[in-house]
């Protein structure tokens, strides 16, 4: 998958978040794209993002590489329980017909809301409606809202407050 300069949020808005969760994206596509791609081929994705020279080797860059492989690590890990997840809501969707694109965006995002309580659900729709935007097909944010929606409306936790380690409550 080439890194497209026009789609990364890298150029209009440096969040680091952002920008890890296109890079975690890119590399769940090429993941899914190529059996013989594991984990260990991390280290070959961060260095044709480096050779793009789209991405300067900065603070953003750094701190979006380690959010991208906490979320990368993450979704591989629990791809079993983020895609019956998925499937469960994808209603007459198999997750094997998904676009690729939609499809990892999906399981970057339930991954989130489904193990990383620091982060607010409503957090990870909106980041993820937005790359599908960006990287989608013309449905795709739709698509992607629809699903994520309906899983959110599941979880016992609050949609707009992240939760500690503790279990508590944030503002």
């Amino acid at each position: 998958m080439d890194f497209p300069e026009k789609n990364s949020s890298f150029r209009k808005d440096p969040d680091p978040r952002r920008l890890g969760r296109e890079f975690a994206m890119q590399y769940l596509f090429q993941f899914d794209m190529n059996e013989d791609f594991d984990i260990k081929n991390l280290e070959y994705f961060w260095n044709q993002l480096d050779e793009s020279g789209v991405y300067p080797q900065n603070r953003v860059f750094r701190k979006s590489k380690e959010f991208a492989e906490k979320l990368i690590k993450g979704a591989i890990e629990k791809k079993k329980e983020t895609d019956e997840t998925i499937a469960k809501y994808a209603t007459k969707w198999k997750i094997d017909r998904m676009a690729i694109v939609d499809r990892n965006i999906l399981r970057i995002a339930v991954y989130e809301m489904l193990f990383c309580p620091e982060i607010p659900p409503v957090v990870s729709i909106n980041e993820a409606v937005e790359i599908a935007k960006s990287f989608g097909g013309e449905e795709s944010s739709s698509f992607v809202n629809g699903i994520l929606n309906a899983i959110k409306n599941t979880l016992t936790r609050p949609a707009r407050e992240a939760v500690s380690k503790t279990g508590q409550q944030t503002s």
